[in-house]
């Protein structure tokens, strides 16, 4: 991964951004994408070789963990990241485009043409629309990603044994997941602070309403 790329768009978002969104861009980036990178990928990474069924019936594990594990936690996360920090992209492209635009205007009439943005990362006009959006679309990601996590992981909890009568099975088989507690534990905090990111996107949505 090319790092000095990340940190020219991490300071992008930061620049177009108010004291909520940066403080929310912080949240996201340690408590969430570090969490996942470091330690999340870790805890996961034995959950079908470690799920084990009292059973040696042929493909009788592999219907259980399908049943149980519908999606991996990983992926879901990956994926929930992905959608939820392309809008601030969005933002900082818009943002590009109004500098380009009045880069245009001033080739074309000279340094004494009038300026259409004078302050291209000002949020007036369609770049405020641009933001607002951003950040209902940020919050509502995380809430549809929170209800497909609680539909899928009652609780967010998993339990150490589960019971599985599906065919191959030649009857009810105990399985046992690998590391119930510690992964129980990563997905509360994952949780918690995708509510906390929830929170600081709908309260910089009321500030930017409020101050306009």
């Amino acid at each position: 991964m090319n790092w000095g790329v990340f940190e020219g768009l991490l300071s992008g978002v930061n620049k177009y951004s108010t004291a909520f969104g940066r403080i929310w861009l912080s949240l996201v980036f340690i408590f969430r994408l570090l969490v996942y990178v470091v330690a999340a990928e870790r805890v996961w990474s034995d959950d079908h070789k470690d799920f084990d069924c009292n059973t040696r019936q042929p493909g009788c594990t592999n219907v259980c963990y399908d049943h149980f594990f519908p999606i991996s936690h990983i992926r879901l996360w990956a994926l929930q990241l992905i959608l939820v920090t392309c809008p601030s992209l969005l933002v900082i492209m818009h943002v590009a485009y109004r500098e380009a635009k009045e880069q245009r205007r001033r080739a074309a009439g000279g340094d004494n043409c009038r300026c259409t943005y004078p302050n291209p990362g000002k949020k007036r006009g369609g770049l405020w629309w641009t933001y607002l959006l951003s950040l209902i679309f940020k919050a509502g990601v995380d809430v549809v990603f929170l209800y497909i996590f609680y539909r899928f992981y009652r609780n967010y909890s998993l339990p150490r044994v589960v019971k599985c009568e599906l065919p191959p099975c030649p009857n009810v088989v105990d399985c046992f997941i690998s590391r119930p507690t510690e992964k129980t534990i990563f997905t509360l905090f994952m949780v918690v602070t995708t509510c906390i990111c929830v929170m600081l996107s709908l309260v910089e949505a009321a500030y930017l309403i409020g101050k306009r």
